[in-house]
């Protein structure tokens, strides 16, 4: 029991009624008082709540990021006012009364929906509908695979989540499904709030889904109960707890329960009740407390609550300290990867630029992967039906299979949205570095989680290849034209196209060392020459943007260029020099994130004072920024097509010689 829970005096016998009266009370006072919010959730699913945390969760508000702690993810985010309430009663120490008066105001901790990293206990941010019992997913499965490294002494926790419809009828969550069906994981655990309801008003204007015969058709153990009778939820609570595969239990319940006019209408679901409504609603449940009061009794026995966390808690320190796993799982958990990893990538460059290396991105990246995977066993692959196309699996990488968690390489199956999602569980989870592999075009599919990666700022490791028309026979439906200015435009992303085999290596190298930050690599089909003139121990990717080339005597233009496009920005150079007199520089950038990061006079020197030309098959939108209003682009002005790819960058003048005549148009 906490200090606050000392405090208390308990006075009588408090039911678990009366423990989700104060969860439903404190949701509708914080949406009135904020006039904004979702009270209608919070109030229906109070009773499921009360039993998951009264009878079997184990989570310490006073040590919250404990590792074999369970997972609790509140993917239906709109019902934020759930977990606040839940966090105030159960004494989490920076969630006091204050913050939940202060509900969807500037600066609080209580945000309209769950921010990680807004608020203690807040496993991932959800709101985005699908996207909370998506990355539940990938909680779950790096328990079991955490569980199969370690084993059960220190890992040996459930992944808890409640989801409504809207969670269930946007598509990611049949590709979560899917996958934690498949690989048998038992230990999620997902609530449906099957309150016959959405924004629109029943749920039976949009959808006949019969979801328990869905749910079981993905292979889980599915429950339906009364989500307001507390002994059944609990019962379905411990069966699921006992399946071997992952559980729903669909919970019929009444939105807005409790308040007498509105509740079970979708007039409850985003609006506040009003004050008589809630005058009404006090005395319909019996809760004769002014707003936002709740009676020592009952503030008491959720507090007590926290003390069966805090035993096991302790247990578990026990178990670690006497465990000869203690070292390696500390490790795992704290993400930090060992300077192996680093010195195999700068043992790498040395050896490729001795070599002269030419090949495909996608195929540089293998290369360096099998450096990184060799030297640490925290990177866990993946890729969405295109591993040897990505060529995300390197030697020695065993598979993840159902039951079987002991492997490093996860086959997502054609689920680019739902592989990202579980992605961001993984990193969430701790105790891995997850990477995953797609084509870039169809970062268009896994866009909602990248950008929940970013704004949670967590290490995920996007591999994106067949990053432009050097695709080739494809065609347009697979040529990405748009989808770097996307991805640039997402904040706290860092976009590498690297140039060659060495730029690969180090952008891997910046990708591993971001621990706060995601990362895309953006890679080649074709393949591309060595372009760097010799080794060094610095990592010139680090900054952004580098002179690759520098002209003997003063330069007339600067040539920007990222990936593919470099070889040809090289070439133009040599013509202009040759053929012309002019003296370009060649400037090559991998990553513009981390160039806007560097000072001033470092990006001046960078991009000097010539007029410049930026060469990137891809859409403008963004060069403008580096090359100015004077400046001349070389790339795409609309969609690809289907050819050989060097009869596609002769088709859309992508080419030494345009760089060379935009150019001439610049400097003479």
């Amino acid at each position: 029991m906490n200090s606050q829970a000392a405090a208390l005096k308990p006075v009588a016998a408090v039911s678990e009624r009366d423990m989700a009266n104060a969860i439903r009370a404190l949701a509708m006072d914080s949406v009135q008082k904020a006039n904004s919010g979702h009270p209608g959730m919070p109030m229906g699913m109070a009773d499921v709540a009360t039993v998951l945390f009264s009878r079997f969760i184990n989570i310490d508000p006073s040590a919250p990021n404990w590792p074999d702690r369970d997972r609790f993810v509140l993917s239906a985010g709109h019902g934020s006012m759930l977990q606040y309430a839940l966090h105030y009663l159960l004494g989490f120490e920076d969630m006091p009364i204050e913050e939940l008066q202060r509900f969807r105001q500037l600066g609080s901790r209580t945000a309209g929906h769950p921010e990680y990293g807004h608020a203690l206990g807040i496993e991932t941010t959800t709101g985005p509908l699908g996207q909370g019992i998506s990355t539940a997913v990938g909680m779950a499965l790096a328990e079991r695979m955490l569980a199969a490294r370690h084993g059960a002494d220190l890992v040996d926790h459930f992944t808890y989540a409640i989801a409504g419809d809207g969670c269930l009828q946007e598509g990611i969550s049949h590709e979560a499904i899917d996958l934690a069906g498949h690989l048998k994981l038992s230990r999620l655990i997902v609530f449906w709030d099957d309150n016959a309801i959405s924004i629109d008003g029943p749920t039976s204007l949009s959808t006949s889904m019969d979801q328990p015969a869905r749910f079981k058709a993905a292979g889980w153990h599915v429950q339906s109960v009364n989500g307001h009778d507390t002994e059944t939820v609990a019962a379905a609570i411990e069966a699921a707890q006992q399946s071997d595969q992952p559980s729903l239990i669909a919970c019929r319940t009444v939105i807005g329960k409790g308040a007498p006019n509105l509740g079970g209408s979708e007039k409850t679901h985003g609006a506040p009740l009003g004050d008589a409504e809630i005058a009404a609603t006090r005395e319909n449940i019996g809760w004769a407390f002014a707003p936002f009061e709740v009676p020592d009794d009952t503030l008491f026995a959720w507090r007590e609550i926290a003390g069966r966390g805090q035993a096991a808690r302790r247990a578990w320190e026990q178990r670690l300290a006497a465990s000869p796993r203690r070292q390696a799982f500390e490790g795992a958990v704290a993400g930090a990867l060992p300077d192996a990893v680093f010195e195999a990538l700068g043992a790498f460059r040395k050896e490729h630029v001795g070599k002269a290396t030419k090949v495909a991105t996608r195929k540089a990246s293998e290369m360096a992967l099998a450096a990184i995977n060799g030297a640490t066993e925290l990177t866990v692959g993946g890729s969405a039906d295109l591993t040897h196309s990505n060529l995300t699996i390197t030697k020695g990488m065993n598979r993840i299979a159902p039951g079987d968690y002991a492997g490093r390489y996860i086959h997502y199956g054609i689920r680019e949205h739902g592989m990202a999602a579980a992605m961001n569980g993984i990193a969430l989870h701790g105790g891995f570095v997850p990477y995953g592999g797609t084509f870039l075009c169809f970062a268009d599919y896994a866009r909602g989680a990248m950008r929940l990666s970013a704004l949670m700022g967590q290490r995920v490791i996007y591999v994106m290849t067949h990053d432009s028309i050097g695709l080739g026979e494809d065609g347009p439906t697979h040529q990405p034209v748009e989808h770097l200015a996307m991805l640039r435009a997402t904040p706290n992303l860092n976009v590498f196209r690297p140039a060659d085999i060495i730029e690969t290596a180090e952008c891997w190298e910046l990708a591993l060392r971001s621990q706060k930050r995601p990362s895309v690599l953006v890679l080649s089909r074709q393949n591309l020459p060595m372009l760097r003139q010799g080794h060094g121990d610095e990592n010139r990717s680090s900054r952004g943007a580098y002179i690759l080339r520098e002209p003997a005597r003063h330069r007339a233009v600067t040539l920007i260029a990222t990936g593919s496009e470099v070889e040809i920005a090289i070439a133009a150079a040599e013509r202009l020099e040759t053929e012309h007199g002019i003296a370009a520089a060649v400037v090559s950038m991998p990553c513009w994130e981390l160039f806007e990061e560097q000072d001033a006079d470092f990006r001046k020197a960078v991009l000097g004072l010539a007029p410049r030309i930026a060469i990137e098959a891809a859409a403008r939108l963004g060069w403008d920024r580096w090359i100015g209003d004077t400046g001349a682009f070389v790339g795409m002005a609309g969609f690809g097509a289907s050819a050989p790819a060097p009869d596609l960058y002769r088709h859309f003048d992508i080419t030494p010689e345009a760089v060379a005549a935009a150019a001439l148009k610049l400097t003479i």
